[in-house]
Order: structure tokens, then sequence, then C-alpha cells
């Protein structure tokens, strides 16, 4: 992994420190204008985000900073909170700093309405929008029916800041970013890294504040290449904000993804990443990784939205981290690289295969014995290997093949099968599969008599 960007200062006109960073030496220069309520001592300790943040300093210089009141920044009144106007010139003050006349930028959620309002007033300091699940008001109207109503902001505003807001009912992350809503060391992370950002309430009133924008009048004034991403199933901002925007701002290219996360770092980053990437320069490649032959390994907790219901968020919680804990030291004993948590599961690697089947054997094993039923998948074949991920078809051959095993079953492939021969591990055959998204039909086999 590379070595944490240094956090340097910009001051604005009006004396206020502006914490920024800079990760890459691209000739591209990428200013993130994010609203994803990270400070930034804290991107680098989550791999996803950590890995997002790299994917695209490898095409670009990328700069990253704290609007005031924010994170590293200089702290101002929650009575006051730094208005649209504000934030738009602390941007320019850290363009300044870097001594760039121009950059592409890079917006989500919050920092859309920032990123729109520096195109329109300084349009020759921005080259590219890329707008990630932005919006130009958040409140219906009566002209604006895509809008929020106004007494669901109200009810958001009394809980969401709140210690007990899972436990009355709003459960953000889980709005936010349904695919790792459950992976508690996530959960850790949001957490730690929303109070370092922002005192509670700092946040309250900067939710005020946006509720309070509507900024449509300036869309027809953009005039530099923009592109506009929104994942279809977002729940946060829906989809129809991005859809109004495209149909606003004049050429705008609008890209529709899969996917329910709103959280732009979690998910399916590759297509999301793939498209700035060619909207910026005009080609994408995937980064360069050793390509080997390893066994891969998903788990999957069975019916685990049921067992959450069933038991409460605290005694789920520890439960799903007794059950995380579990895994990585069967992981541990047979030599097993986790990968990454999948959710409610895990992706490992191993160079052995009999080690990655007698570890899965052993987890589904373990878990029932702590009242879970655990389904696993292995396959051996080639993979890309990244810093923090393993790619390639071989990696959704085992997904795919993790999907289909039933509850406490651990299902291989023919090729992990043949790896088995001398090694006093049974297996039984369960026929032919076709697997999402792979061509042809697969033979499966249970381990087990």
């Amino acid at each position: 992994m590379d070595e944490r960007p240094v956090t340097r200062y910009a001051k604005t006109a009006d004396g206020v420190h502006i914490a920024y960073q800079v990760r890459g030496v691209g000739s591209l220069k990428l200013l993130a204008l994010s609203g994803d309520g990270i400070s930034l001592d804290s991107g680098d300790d989550e791999p996803s985000f950590a890995r997002f943040e790299r994917r695209l300093a490898s095409f670009s210089s990328l700069i990253r900073l704290n609007p005031r009141g924010l994170g590293l920044s200089d702290p101002v009144s929650p009575m006051s909170p730094p208005t649209l106007e504000q934030r738009m010139l602390d941007a320019v003050a850290v363009m300044e700093a870097v001594e760039i006349e121009q950059a592409a930028v890079f917006a989500s959620t919050g920092g859309v309405p920032c990123a729109l309002l520096l195109a329109v007033r300084h349009p020759e300091r921005v080259s590219h929008l890329v707008l990630m699940h932005g919006f130009a008001r958040i409140a219906r109207a009566p002209d604006y029916p895509v809008g929020v109503p106004q007494r669901l902001l109200d009810s958001l505003n009394e809980v969401v800041i709140e210690a007990d807001a899972v436990d009355r009912g709003f459960d953000g992350l889980a709005m936010m970013a349904p695919s790792v809503a459950n992976n508690e060391a996530f959960r850790t992370w949001w957490n730690l890294a929303g109070n370092r950002n922002a005192s509670p309430a700092m946040a309250l009133a900067l939710m005020k504040e946006t509720e309070q924008l509507d900024i449509r009048h300036l869309l027809p004034l953009i005039h530099v290449p923009t592109l506009i991403l929104h994942r279809r199933d977002d729940r946060f901002i829906r989809v129809g904000h991005g859809r109004f925007l495209a149909e606003h701002i004049p050429g705008a290219k609008y890209v529709e993804l899969a996917g329910n996360d709103h959280l732009y770092f979690v998910g399916d980053t590759d297509a999301l990443l793939d498209e700035i990437e060619e909207f910026l320069t005009g080609s994408h490649q995937a980064p360069d990784g050793d390509l080997i032959t390893e066994t891969i390994l998903f788990t999957d907790i069975v019916a685990s939205t049921e067992h959450s219901a069933r038991l409460g968020h605290r005694r789920w919680t520890t439960l799903s981290d007794d059950h995380d804990a579990m895994v990585r030291a069967a992981l541990a004993r047979h030599r097993g690289r986790e990968v990454k948590t999948t959710g409610d599961g895990f992706l490992a690697t191993f160079e052995a295969t009999t080690r990655g089947v007698r570890a899965a054997t052993e987890i589904v094993a373990a878990a029932r014995g702590m009242g879970l039923e655990v389904r696993v998948g292995v396959h051996t074949g080639e993979v890309e290997v990244r810093p923090d991920d393993v790619v390639g078809l071989a990696v959704t051959i085992a997904k795919r093949i993790c999907d289909l095993a039933g509850p406490g079953q651990v299902l291989v492939s023919e090729a992990v099968k043949v790896h088995l021969l001398a090694s006093g591990i049974a297996v039984s055959e369960q026929g032919r599969h076709v697997l999402k998204g792979v061509p042809g039909e697969w033979p499966l086999f249970a381990t087990g008599d």
C-alpha cells in the first residue's frame, strides 16, 4: 500500500485554514469535493475508500479537502455553519495553495452544489465536472416532485445524530451502504470517521443548511463537460435527482449504474471508476497486477437479515463479531489470506487447495455451533492480485458457486475436486449448473459423504 498523503493547509482570504491532501502525480488535476462525511485522517483506515482513491490517483493528481468546520480544517460555530459560497471559496483557496489554475472536479452528494457553483463563478478553473449522486435541491416542491417531503426531512433531523438512532428505527448506514451495513468493522470505522469529521451540532446544522439549498437556476449556466453518475436503486438520494441534473445541464452525459449503495466507494466501484477515467482521459485501464493461480473461498451467512431482526441489533452485532473472529481464526490455522469482507461473509485465498477446503468445512461446522448456517463456495483458478483485492473470472466463479450452495454446505468446482484426490476429503456430485455471467455448464461437488 502506498504511503498516506501529507496533510497540508491552505489559508482563505478571511483567514480560515483549510486542510487538504494530494495523492498521485498525474498531469490531470482532480479536485474531490465529496459529501461523504469523512475526515482527511480517516479515509485510509478503510480499505474500500483507500482503494477508490488510489484508483483515481492512478491517472490523476488527486486533491481532497475538508471544508471549514469539518475534519482537520479550522472549526466554526454550528450557529453559523459554512455557506455554499464559503465552501466554494475554500476549494479555490486549496487550488491556489497547490498552484493549479484548472482542475477536473469530482463531487458527490453534498459536494455537488459546491462544484456547480465553482463551475459557474469560476469556469476558467474547471475543465470537467463529474457529479455522483448529486442534486439541485433536496426538499420536494410543487415544481420539484422528486424531492423529499419536508415532514420526512424534519423527522430525519430529529433522530439522525442521536446515539440511539439505530434502536429508534433509523439506520443511516443501512440506507447509504446496504452492501456493508452488516460489516461491523466497516460500521465501526464509519462511526469513528463521522465523529472525527463533525460534532453532532455541526452535522445537524449542515444538514439543515443543505436542505434549504435550491440551485436549479445554476444548471443552465454550466458550460463545461459534465458527467452525471447515479446508482439506480440509491435510497438516500433517489435517482430522480440525478435525472433532473442531466436534463437541465447543457450537454451533460448521464450514466445510470446498477446498485443500491449511496456511498460511492463501496459496491461495484470498478464500473463507476471506469466511467470516470474514460470521461476524463478518453480511455480506462485496470491497474496492473500479478496473475497467479490460487484457491478462492467465499463464505456467506444464510438469512442474516432474519437473524438480525430476531435477535435485535446489539445481540446480532455480538454474534456477528464472534462469527468474524471464528472465520479469521480458521483462515489463520489453514494459512489463508483474508482479502476482504463482503457484507455477510468473507473472500479469502489459499496457495494450497486442500487447506482452503479444510478451512471451509471447519467454518461451516463452527458456525453451526454458534447457531448460524454458513454457505461456502470454493474454486481454483487464475486471479489478478491487487494491493487489497483479487479479481478475475475465477473470483466470479467462486462467488457464483457460493451463491448456489445450500445452508451449511461447502460447494466446490471440478478444478478443486481434482486437487482433493489424495487428500482424504470426500465429495459428492451435485450435478451441472449454470453460473450467472459465466459461459457453459459447471459440474459442482459438495464436501462430505
